[in-house]
């Protein structure tokens, strides 16, 4: 990693390809560009998860550091390739007024031809497709269960702004138990008359898969608490018994279903890097997701 200091987007860019000479790789088979805003204490861990999930989608990664945004203006950066990652990567640190006009700073460092997706670990705008940032990308990735401050409400806020391009890794999370229940119901087309979603109290996963299951089945389905972790059991209702998904541990499920004997189901609680890696696997809208937030907003009594 090569350190710039009081630097710009120009500079930046030559240090890339320095880079790459260096490493004798004057040409990479970089994907895409992934922006990921981020303050300095989840950087590294940010970063991280990023990289891991490069192996999968190598990709210009530029993770942007906003700090104060009085004073003199400032861009320090740190530059590299390699390392086990896969494409090239700069960790990228604002100060003073240049922190209001960051898109000014990336926009130059986009990979030209490419999707650009963006990043939110914790804490995003209210508005991604309205953030300057978020304005780059064809992907916005938020995590509401991540979010410091407000989190209940921060699902409810991110689907009442929802645009095509967005998504959530609360919703990235569920996607093992929509599986699970989308085939326990092929196995055994059962009519389902309600259902259950028993979780931790606050846990944007629970609530999208609430709003899921009642956007597909069309029926009554209650949100219950539990102490976790996460999404501990899901309950659809038939007439000939109940399809139960029970996980209290996080990591081992048991799958009952009526007239067939209780087994058990790998459902463990997937770390960041496989959840990023599954949302950028597609740059296209998800439609069942948007109807899904529709659905949330419904249940929740907001046009």
């Amino acid at each position: 990693m090569i350190e710039l200091t009081q630097t710009n987007s120009s500079e930046i860019a030559s240090e890339f390809v320095r880079a790459r000479i260096r490493a004798g790789s004057p040409a990479m088979g970089m994907v895409m560009t992934l922006i990921i805003v981020v303050d300095e204490s989840g950087a590294h861990d940010a970063m991280e998860a990023a990289r891991k999930a490069s192996r999968e989608h190598p990709a210009r990664v530029l993770g942007v550091i906003p700090r104060d945004a009085r004073g003199e203006a400032a861009i320090n950066a740190q530059v590299g390739i390699g390392e086990s990652w896969s494409g090239e990567t700069a960790l990228i640190r604002l100060k003073g007024e240049v922190v209001k006009h960051a898109e000014s700073v990336v926009l130059p460092l986009l990979l030209p031809d490419s999707p650009v997706a963006i990043w939110w670990p914790e804490n995003p705008p209210d508005d991604p497709a309205a953030d300057p940032l978020g304005a780059l990308a064809q992907r916005r990735i938020t995590d509401a269960a991540a979010v410091t401050r407000g989190k209940s409400k921060a699902m409810h806020t991110l689907c009442a702004n929802y645009a095509k391009g967005n998504t959530d890794l609360a919703w990235t999370r569920i996607t093992p138990w929509r599986a699970l229940l989308a085939a326990a119901l092929d196995q055994q087309p059962l009519k389902v008359r309600s259902a259950s979603v028993t979780a931790e109290r606050i846990s944007p996963s629970a609530d999208l898969l609430r709003a899921w299951l009642s956007d597909r089945l069309h029926v009554q389905v209650e949100r219950e608490n539990s102490r976790g972790p996460g999404i501990t059991e899901v309950v659809l209702d038939t007439k000939e018994g109940p399809i139960r998904i029970s996980r209290p541990d996080g990591k081992l499920a048991t799958f009952s279903s009526p007239g067939r004997p209780d087994r058990p189901v790998a459902l463990k609680r997937r770390e960041l890097p496989d959840l990023l890696a599954e949302e950028l696997r597609r740059l296209d809208e998800d439609d069942i997701y948007r109807d899904t937030t529709r659905r949330l907003m419904k249940l929740n009594g907001e046009a």
